[in-house]
């Protein structure tokens, strides 16, 4: 069931009930099969940034020994011990971790389920529109949670881990800072990855066109600049432009998604137009 015009207030109410028992019923699916493979995944992909043998260390070292252009803190041999302080920590992770991959495996059906309900009250240029924007909002969100697991965390957590205010400090991670930053930094970016898809909905909207990034472009520059130095708070400029390069990929993106600024000319007319209606 989906909105449709002739139907009531109350069925519209029936509809959006049954997408919600739809929804949570593929999450609890989800989360009852990933329970079991929740250890798995723990030990082979959430713990795979803390230890030295992860893709992108043996990448940046493969890279060093070629050409030394990447800073040697980088590429140096790397190992966090995570120890666990409260006693249900590892319980409750286990389930907190259950419901986090239930949502990102489960979230292109949920997309689906919020497409099917609106669909039917859409014209049929419209739904082109949204359809193209509910899987560019989605094949983005996937992209920006690879690139933080990718590079966004581990740089933050190797440049984190080794720093050293003074050599009497032993650094020891605790189980749930470990994955707060884990989760975080993840899913961020999978967040800021959405910044196309807002631009084009603003666009769409009459709020934004192309004529903003043009004039606002060295303003973005430093303010990314700024936001990719709060993400990772490395002194090292290989691991600020490693986070910094993708934000500003996205600006330009957006930039092209947009639509183009109208000519100075229809400007003009229209602004007298308002004019003579606020005279009238």
């Amino acid at each position: 069931m989906a909105l449709r015009a002739d139907m009531t207030f109350w069925d519209h109410l029936e509809a959006l009930r049954w997408t919600l028992v739809r929804s949570f019923t593929a999450i609890g699916i989800f989360f009852v099969g990933g329970f079991a493979f929740v250890p798995y995944i723990f030990d082979k992909v959430v713990m795979a940034p803390s230890r030295n043998d992860f893709f992108l260390y043996r990448f940046l070292a493969k890279i060093s020994s070629m050409a030394p252009v990447i800073p040697g803190e980088v590429t140096k041999p790397f190992h966090v011990d995570i120890i666990n302080i409260k006693l249900s920590s590892q319980f409750f992770l286990h389930i907190s971790l259950s419901l986090w991959l239930a949502l990102l495996v489960a979230f292109p059906y949920l997309v689906y389920e919020v497409w099917k309900f609106v669909c039917p009250a859409l014209y049929d240029n419209e739904r082109k529109g949204v359809r193209f924007t509910f899987l560019f909002g989605t094949v983005m969100f996937y992209l920006g949670c690879l690139i933080g697991y990718s590079v966004v965390f581990p740089l933050t957590l190797r440049f984190l881990y080794t720093y050293e205010i003074s050599s009497f400090v032993t650094n020891q991670l605790s189980l749930d800072s470990y994955m707060n930053n884990f989760l975080m930094l993840i899913f961020m970016m999978g967040i800021i990855f959405e910044l196309p898809l807002v631009a084009m909905l603003m666009s769409k909207l009459g709020f934004l066109d192309r004529k903003f990034f043009s004039e606002y472009r060295r303003h973005a520059i430093v303010a990314l600049m700024f936001v990719a130095a709060v993400i990772t708070p490395s002194s090292d400029p290989f691991t600020l432009m490693a986070v910094f390069i993708p934000i500003y990929i996205l600006w330009e993106l957006s930039a092209f998604l947009v639509k183009p600024a109208p000519p100075e000319d229809e400007t003009e007319e229209e602004e007298s137009e308002k004019e003579v209606e606020t005279l009238k």
